[in-house]
Order: C-alpha cells, then structure tokens, then sequence
C-alpha cells in the first residue's frame, strides 16, 4: 500500500485526490498538510510538516507557489518523491525544484490531465508540419476565480510548440495595444475568465482558407486528480531525477 502525504489537503483539489484515494485499494492518504486544519479530514492534518515523521512513501502538492521552498526541504530530509501539481512557479522556483531533482524524485506537470498531455504531444506534430503556412493561436478559458493568466497549461502547450519550431517564437499576450499586422513567428495567448468554468484549451492552426483546431475541455476536477495519483504509483519507484506526464505516458 502506497502512503501519501496530501500537501494542500483543505482545499479543492486536496479534497477530490482524498476522495479517490479512499477507494483506491493500492495507495492510501497517511497525513496531509496545509496552512489550516478545518477538522474534516479522514487522516491528521498537520500546519507545520515537520511535526510530521510517521510512514509516507510519496508527497503530491496541490498548494500554493510560496510553499515551494519549504515542502522541497522536508522531502529531501525524508528523502521522499514530490508531485508537483500546483501552478504559477517562476522561473526561479522551476530551478530551484530542477536541483532538488539531483536528490530525490521530482514530477512536475503544468497540467495533470491525461487528455492535455495528448493534446501537447499532437500540437507538437501539427507544428512541425504546419509551421511554414499556419498562424498559432492558443485559447484557455477557466473560471472567474483563477488568479494566473495565460494558465500554466497554455504555457506549457506554447513552450512544446517553440521547442518543435524551426524558429523562435515570440509569444504574444496583448494585441490592442500594438495596431499592427500578425507577425509571421508569432504564438497568440488569449485568457478567458468567467463562471465555473474548469478548463479548457484550444489549440488554433489557421491557414490559407483552413483551420485545425485541438481542443480539451475538463468538465470536473477529477480529470486532475487522477493524473496526480497515477503519478504518485508511478514515480515511488524511481531514482532521483525530473519526470513528468510524458514519461508516465510512455511507460503505461
């Protein structure tokens, strides 16, 4: 049985990956953490991690950014693997978590979804056939409360595009301020915010008198929750290193 400690226990996600891990018969969910314990969780809760030393096999972060630092060293003091779930890293913390990797197993994903993970590997194949004749747009849309514009998804989808490119892309966010035509390198980022909306991203090739578009749309959270605990069986087996979706995707 496969031990998890839930950093960001309390809230959304926290609480679907406690929902599915109940009725998962190969891991289970020991303690969680979180910056405030709201006494409904099946398993203790704990402010400070490092009141926590009892059995755990692997750490999944569904938290904030500013917990980064903290939650690294306590998993190199117990020298446990993290999924890094949560978005909105700067380019800073992203290094700072690249050389935890040399200690301990690191999975980061800027999108847990199986489905998204597909959609970036097909927008990379679409790129690399498409890129002399067809303008990049990418579209997210999610909801109202989300703090982060573009998504940490739509980045990613956008940073898997220029690295398949024959040319470096320049990403565009903002096209009212500039009255000029589209520039032929370009990669268009557009943020929709509104409702309940969960996520969604669309990848637009537009073309002389065609359009391909590949699109993802997550109608619950779940859809991320599965992703984060599929990783955590994935990842307590490995030496230390950086991993991500599509090393799970190639090893299934």
């Amino acid at each position: 049985m496969i031990k998890i400690i839930m950093n960001g226990c309390c809230g959304k996600m926290g609480r679907v990956i406690t929902r599915l891990a109940a009725d998962d018969s190969e891991c289970e969910i020991a303690a969680g953490f979180d910056v405030c314990d709201t006494g409904d969780m099946p398993y203790p809760v704990y402010t400070d991690p490092n009141e926590y030393d009892g059995p755990a096999d692997v750490v999944i972060d569904f938290s904030h950014p500013s917990c980064l630092t903290g939650l690294l060293a306590y998993c190199k003091k117990r020298r446990l693997p993290v999924i890094l779930c949560t978005t909105g890293f700067t380019a800073e913390q992203k290094e700072e978590f690249k050389a935890a990797s040399e200690e301990i197993p690191v999975f980061f994903s800027a999108n847990m979804s199986l489905g998204i993970n597909l959609i970036i590997s097909l927008a990379k194949q679409a790129a690399k056939l498409l890129e002399d004749s067809f303008d990049i747009e990418i579209v997210e849309k999610h909801h109202n409360q989300k703090i982060d514009a573009p998504s940490g998804t739509a980045l990613a989808i956008a940073d898997a595009i220029d690295e398949t490119l024959s040319y470096p892309a320049e990403y565009v966010y903002d096209r009212h301020s500039v009255r000029k035509k589209r520039g032929k390198h370009e990669i268009g980022l557009h943020a929709v915010r509104g409702g309940t909306i969960v996520g969604e991203h669309e990848v637009i090739f537009a073309g002389t008198d065609e359009v391909i578009e590949l699109k993802h749309s997550a109608h619950s959270k779940e859809v991320f929750a599965v992703g984060a605990v599929k990783a955590a069986k994935f990842i307590v087996s490995k030496p230390a290193g950086m991993y991500d979706m599509n090393d799970l995707l190639n090893e299934a």
